[in-house]
């Protein structure tokens, strides 16, 4: 098997600059700040988080490029034993200031297994991209999955419907039977086929991960000078508990990085600053809280 992680990797460090740069560019007050740390068992990484901004209350865009041994626990779930692994990726997530402006999350991530040798026995590719509104906006939907089924049809491997399906059954809170969001696209274990090579695969990662600005900063210059009052607030950081919920119930990559010794400090920089739990709370019939919460009930196709 021919490894994908060093141009992956070259390719992730180039995008973290060039995300950062424009949501920089974007907030016009807060700039990122980076910190790089390393794995004891292997690897490392740059978290770059920006915070208290005019746009963005919370953002961080971190890479890694972690290896070592497999832990047990891994191992058990991927049912080998003696393996070690490389995995690396970049991640990120952004929580606005205005509550008409949506969080968003992307992942794009490699992982290669090895055997006691140190020869490749697995690699594939995952990852994806999905929007989190605090209030629907019909036409920002649609553009943030025509930016995503547009790539998808550039490449003959992927499928547009597909991913969306996989999006919206994965971020979904099962205790609540609602979605965290609106979706995207999610894929994983993205291999090497008689008809499609790693080299496909990367092709449509790169494809991907680098439209992930088109998709959403639109959005966020049109929504980020609009008005918004105490209550929108308060709406925005309960929707956002709901959003800690499923990072830390069913979120792979959260869990993956616990059990693999990751770095904390980068594993829960996806955590709004301000959140709410309230007991029993349901939105007036017929609010603009009310819509949202019937998209998340019952997901929609938006393009």
């Amino acid at each position: 098997m021919q490894s994908q992680k060093e141009p992956f990797y070259t390719f992730i460090k180039d995008l973290q600059n060039t995300i950062t740069t424009r949501l920089e560019q974007l907030d016009g007050k807060a700039v990122f700040k980076e910190d790089e740390w390393h794995r004891e068992q292997g690897g490392g990484g740059f978290s770059r988080v920006i915070e208290n901004g005019s746009v963005f209350e919370k953002g961080g865009v971190n890479i890694s490029a972690v290896h070592g041994e497999l832990p047990a626990a891994m191992q058990n779930y991927f049912k080998v034993s003696d393996a070690h692994f490389y995995a690396t990726g970049i991640s990120l997530v952004i929580h606005p200031v205005n509550p008409m402006v949506p969080t968003v999350h992307a992942n794009f991530r490699y992982f290669e297994m090895y055997n006691k040798e140190g020869e490749i026995v697995d690699c594939w590719f995952g990852g994806g991209l999905d929007l989190t509104p605090y209030y629907l906006f019909e036409e920002d939907a649609t553009h943030f999955h025509q930016v995503c089924k547009a790539v998808c049809d550039r490449h003959d491997l992927t499928d547009y419907k597909s991913f969306k399906a996989k999006c919206d059954s994965y971020f979904y809170n099962s205790h609540r039977e609602e979605a965290r969001g609106i979706g995207g696209l999610f894929y994983d274990y993205c291999r090497a086929t008689s008809d499609y090579s790693m080299d496909d695969w990367l092709n449509f990662q790169q494809d991907m991960a680098s439209h992930f600005l088109d998709a959403y900063v639109p959005i966020v210059l049109k929504r980020k000078d609009q008005p918004y009052d105490k209550e929108q607030l308060e709406w925005q950081q309960i929707r956002r508990g709901r959003y800690v919920e499923f990072n830390l119930i069913h979120d792979k990559g959260t869990l993956f990085g616990l059990k693999t010794n990751g770095r904390i400090e980068s594993i829960l920089m996806s955590l709004p600053p301000r959140v709410q739990w309230k007991y029993d709370h349901h939105p007036a019939p017929g609010s603009p809280e009310e819509a949202l919460l019937k998209v998340l009930r019952k997901p929609r196709e938006w393009v």
